[in-house]
C-alpha cells in the first residue's frame, strides 16, 4: 500500500476528521503530497501523532521531522516526500493550507 494511504488509514482508525489528500507536486519541491486532517482536541491530535508514528515506525518508517508536539494546535510530521499537518479546528480555518495550494490536485483514497 502506498504510504499515503496508508497514513489516510491510521487517521481514520484514530477517528480524525476531514481528512484532505493534496497532490502539491508541481507547486512545491518541499514534498509530494499534503495530508491535512482535523483532530477535536490537543489529545485528539497528539494521540494522531503519535499512532501515525509509532505504526510506522514498527515498518522501519520515521517521520525526518515534527513539530508542533508541545501546544498540538498544529502538528507536522515529515516523511520526506508525504507531510502530514493535523489541525484543531480553529487552527485549520486560520491557515487555510487548502486554500494556499487551491491548484493542487486533490487524491481521492
Amino acid at each position: 500500500m502506498e504510504l499515503h494511504k496508508k497514513i489516510v488509514n491510521l487517521l481514520e482508525e484514530k477517528k480524525a476528521e476531514d481528512i484532505v489528500i493534496l497532490d502539491v507536486s508541481e507547486l512545491t519541491n518541499i514534498a509530494d503530497y499534503f495530508i491535512i486532517a482535523t483532530a477535536n482536541s490537543a489529545i485528539h491530535a497528539r494521540a494522531l501523532a503519535e499512532y501515525i508514528t509509532e505504526t510506522l515506525e514498527k515498518e522501519g518508517i520515521a517521520p525526518l521531522h515534527v513539530e508542533g508536539l508541545e501546544n498540538a494546535n498544529w502538528i507536522l510530521l515529515d516523511f520526506v516526500d508525504i507531510i502530514v499537518h493535523i489541525f484543531q479546528k480553529e487552527w485549520r480555518e486560520y491557515y487555510d493550507l487548502e486554500w494556499l495550494y487551491s491548484t493542487a490536485k486533490r487524491v481521492e483514497v
